[in-house]
């Protein structure tokens, strides 16, 4: 019976113990208190209004509910910034009567990440994605938004696994 009671203490103070190092995000151990994300600028050659607001606060948001760390404006351990890139339709496929029959809108942001306790994590990356629709669809209202929220998910997520998640 003692021997019982031993092996289950063993097991209980390692469960409380692995609790601290991993979590379902994976981000496990972060060197880090803060994070700021600064505004990102628009430098597409295509100009869609409010984009870049759209963008910054949706890389904030993910940062905020996948991890503990808390936003600043200045001075953040973790800081994100730069500008989006790319805002591009363009057809994918045609009909017989040369439209096109599916359009894809694409989105590229240039992020360059700074860890202020670990340089050796920092980095400067293009991220993109798309989203593809109905070549007779105009993008537009809240098929646009939809499109926008789809792609920022995307492009969020990779932005969150390559500079915390390590995945």
């Amino acid at each position: 019976m003692k021997f019982f009671k031993i092996i289950l203490v063993f097991f209980i103070a390692i469960s409380f113990n692995s609790c601290g190092y991993y979590n379902f995000t994976g981000t496990g151990k972060i060197d880090a208190k803060t994070f700021q994300v600064n505004y990102f600028q628009n430098n597409a050659e295509i100009i869609e209004p409010g984009l870049e607001r759209n963008f910054t606060l949706k890389l904030q948001d993910i940062i905020q509910n996948q991890t503990n760390l808390n936003l600043t404006s200045s001075n953040g351990d973790l800081l994100y910034e730069g500008e989006i890139t790319e805002y591009r339709i363009t057809p994918m496929t045609a009909t017989a009567d040369q439209k096109a029959a599916q359009n894809r809108l694409t989105i590229s942001v240039n992020v360059r990440f700074s860890n202020k306790n670990k340089e050796a994590d920092n980095f400067e990356k293009r991220f993109s994605f798309y989203y593809d629709y109905d070549g007779s669809t105009q993008l537009i209202g809240a098929k646009l938004n939809e499109a926008i929220d789809v792609i920022f998910e995307r492009i969020t997520q990779d932005i969150f696994n390559e500079s915390l998640a390590k995945w």
